[in-house]
């Protein structure tokens, strides 16, 4: 039996997109043919990719299996797959990549501009966190908390393609990634609209639980190591620590944002 899933929700004021990619540069397989092009692989970021209209796509293999699975999930594919043996997918992205039979040639997403966000928007704002799988993971969990959008910077933060879509598990197509130049000037500009900005601190003295939640959030995050730069702590409006019980105090920061995002979003208004 087959179905049809809608596409993913856009938050309004999507008429002011810039095309901005996401992804800002390209990177993998794609980027060696010299194409200005995502590679996306994997049952998660390919399925959610075909079944995103937004997403322009250019080219698709599958194996046998891959082709019966999506044709299961999606019905009529929006672009005619290449029958190929899992040997062909393994020669382009590498032996290790776990791509379950589907690899997707596909347009960068356009971007949000800062300003187009609503009031009420909730976002992640990531600084300096380069590890891709660390931000795909945040990019999940980003669309199981019904994230708005995710900030990060052209510089100091992977490429929306490959390892990092892989892990954001289809993620990328349901939370648009904003690509600012300064940090510390769109949560300025994020503040100046009144938003809270909540930047985590293993040390803060602020507890998680204590901060009072609005329509409009910024939840910042810093490298793992590092922790946010001293410019992006002095553009919170607070600092805030997660209490833990156990033996071991801290977790890695896509943990962090799960655990971040649920307490701030139980009970909130907007």
């Amino acid at each position: 039996m087959t179905s049809r899933r809608d596409g993913p929700p856009r938050f309004q004021g999507a008429a002011k997109y810039r095309h901005r990619p996401q992804g800002h540069r390209p990177g993998g397989p794609a980027a060696r043919e010299g194409l200005d092009h995502v590679v996306l692989y994997g049952w998660h970021p390919v399925s959610e990719a075909l079944a995103n209209t937004a997403r322009g796509l250019h080219r698709l293999l599958a194996t046998e299996n891959g082709i019966a699975r999506l044709k299961e999930e999606l019905g009529t594919l929006r672009i005619e797959p290449e029958l190929v043996k899992p040997s062909a997918i393994n020669a382009l992205l590498g032996a290790d990549a776990v791509h379950q039979g589907l690899y997707l040639e596909a347009e960068h997403l356009p971007a949000p501009a800062i300003d187009s966000v609503p009031e009420d928007a909730l976002l992640v704002a990531l600084d300096q966190i380069t590890d891709p799988h660390n931000v795909g993971a945040i990019v999940r969990t980003a669309a199981a908390f019904g994230v708005t959008a995710i900030v990060t910077t052209a510089r100091h933060a992977p490429n929306a393609t490959g390892v990092m879509a892989k892990s954001a598990s289809g993620g990328l197509e349901h939370v648009p990634m904003i690509v600012v130049r300064n940090l510390a000037e769109a949560l300025i500009a994020l503040g100046e609209r009144g938003f809270a900005r909540i930047g985590l601190d293993s040390e803060a003295e602020t507890p998680l639980d204590a901060v009072e939640k609005r329509a409009g959030m910024v939840v910042v995050l810093g490298a793992e190591g590092k922790g946010l730069r001293q410019r992006t702590r002095e553009c919170c409006d607070v600092l805030a620590r997660i209490d833990f019980t156990g033996a071991i105090r801290s977790v890695n920061v896509s943990n962090a944002a799960a655990i971040s995002l649920y307490a701030l979003t139980r009970g909130r208004n907007g």
